[in-house]
């Protein structure tokens, strides 16, 4: 009789043990901060820390998760990836050269992303970006394409996925092939494929309890290929916090789960640009789309499971540049993005075609505080009232270009001076092979707890799933 009691009692712990082992999530959150590296969310969080006049840092909701690690990001083509590449190996757990979505390196082979495995096992899929949805990282998963620019058809994938829910800005090239050919408009082919295209949350609110696939994109007559920057946002513009919350509660409809991924895709724009203030806001603004998660969480503990990464460090940015003092509360006088002031000293030079150095020293002041909040460097100060003289005496307006925009030239100089007297700095103007940071949380977590390669972090999240990627 013993015998058979202690039989059973071992039976009874192989079987919790067993049953705990298998444990998968319901609820799935993969969260990608675009051009994030770990520099980036510490400039946000000491930057925060530093507007209360403390030498500390405030951290973000994501870096307080119990497991963090760092992954490798190069791609199979260069040390450095791009978005295409780093998205792709992300969502596929495979290197691709740079430039390919969710594809073999010469664009033959498609590869299967870890959406549409959720999709295959009964989950509600959802893919949102503060970007176009068709841009490199969203495209990764749910289109496979040689070519990350062939933005018509990476929408027109969107019928073959059948996903649930997308949200960002908007399209790039709707009616546009990649031969620059007029075909049939995007636009109905969706509608026609069941979704429901909304712009702006009213229209969301109106549809969403009919709706059974939806599209989200910025109101009509604003700009399809991004949100604004966080910085310069008013009330009524649409946010990723807002687009989030609307993935989650469309998803959360019937008991099937789902997999949503979350795309910051301006924090990498900010980074292009070199713009120290608006990169930071960027962060923090995907911090709040990932406190939406993470209040999510606590109601589901047990069945939620939340992965924060990157797929590339954008900018080499360094926070401290030759000073012990760091100086980060400087950024809080810089009142738009490096773009914004672009527009404004436009306006500015369209008013006043013969302004003044001191005219201008007073607009600057008013948008960034340099000279009036914010010491500047004998420089940067030469290097203004050069461009200055060119533009405004010479009237020849000079532009300096990064990946993502145009800027006046007095704008750049402008911005590098905030960067520079709040001890910020980038090493260029473009992607790094810096590490990229991982943050877990839930369900399967703990498998998160050693170094990386991005390849590694879905083929993680499918172990943990039950899912075999391909």
């Amino acid at each position: 009789m013993k015998s058979n009691i202690f039989k059973l009692i071992i039976a009874f712990f192989i079987f919790v043990g067993s049953a705990s082992a298998q444990k998968q999530p319901k609820y799935i959150f993969f969260m990608i901060g675009d051009g994030m590296g770990l520099a980036q969310v510490h400039s946000a969080e000491l930057y925060q820390a530093s507007l209360d006049n403390k030498n500390t840092f405030y951290p973000t909701v994501f870096s307080q998760f119990p497991y963090a690690t760092f992954a490798t990001s190069h791609s199979l083509s260069h040390g450095v990836t791009d978005s295409g590449a780093g998205g792709t190996a992300l969502a596929v757990g495979h290197k691709t050269k740079n430039g390919v979505i969710a594809m073999d390196s010469a664009g033959v082979k498609p590869y299967k992303s870890i959406a549409y495995l959720a999709k295959e096992k009964g989950m509600k899929v959802g893919i949102t970006t503060s970007v176009s949805i068709d841009h490199a990282t969203p495209a990764s998963f749910y289109a496979t394409q040689p070519d990350r620019d062939m933005y018509y058809e990476i929408g027109q994938d969107i019928i073959k996925s059948n996903f649930d829910f997308f949200a960002g800005s908007g399209f790039l090239k709707p009616n546009t092939n990649a031969k620059k050919e007029e075909v049939a408009p995007l636009f109905p082919q969706l509608e026609k494929a069941g979704y429901k295209l909304v712009y702006g949350l009213d229209e969301y609110n109106k549809a969403k309890s009919s709706a059974q696939k939806l599209i989200l994109m910025n109101k009509k007559g604003t700009d399809p290929v991004s949100l604004k920057y966080a910085i310069d946002q008013k009330p009524g513009d649409l946010n990723l916090a807002e687009i989030t919350s609307a993935a989650i509660e469309s998803l959360s409809k019937g008991d099937q789960g789902f997999f949503l991924m979350v795309e910051g895709g301006k924090i990498d724009w900010a980074c292009h640009a070199n713009d120290g203030a608006t990169s930071i806001q960027e962060v923090l603004d995907f911090n709040r789309s990932v406190e939406k998660a993470y209040e999510f969480y606590k109601k589901h503990p047990e069945e939620t499971l939340i992965i924060v990464t990157a797929d590339h460090e954008t900018g080499g940015m360094a926070v401290g540049n030759g000073s012990s003092t760091l100086r980060l509360k400087n950024l809080q006088n810089q009142k738009v993005s490096q773009e914004q002031l672009t527009v404004l000293i436009n306006e500015f030079r369209s008013k006043n075609e013969n302004a003044s150095w001191d005219q201008l020293k007073n607009f600057l002041g008013e948008h960034l505080g340099l000279w009036k909040s914010i010491k500047i460097s004998e420089d940067d100060e030469e290097d203004l009232q050069e461009a200055y003289h060119k533009s405004f005496v010479e009237h020849k307006n000079e532009t300096s270009k990064s990946m993502y925009a145009v800027n006046d030239k007095i704008a750049a100089l402008a911005v590098k001076a905030v960067n520079k007297a709040s001890s910020m700095s980038f090493a260029s103007s473009n992607h790094s092979a810096a590490y990229i940071p991982v943050f877990a949380i839930g369900v399967g977590a703990e498998q998160f707890h050693k170094k990386m390669d991005n390849t590694d972090i879905p083929k993680t999240v499918s172990t943990i799933a039950g899912w075999q990627l391909p």
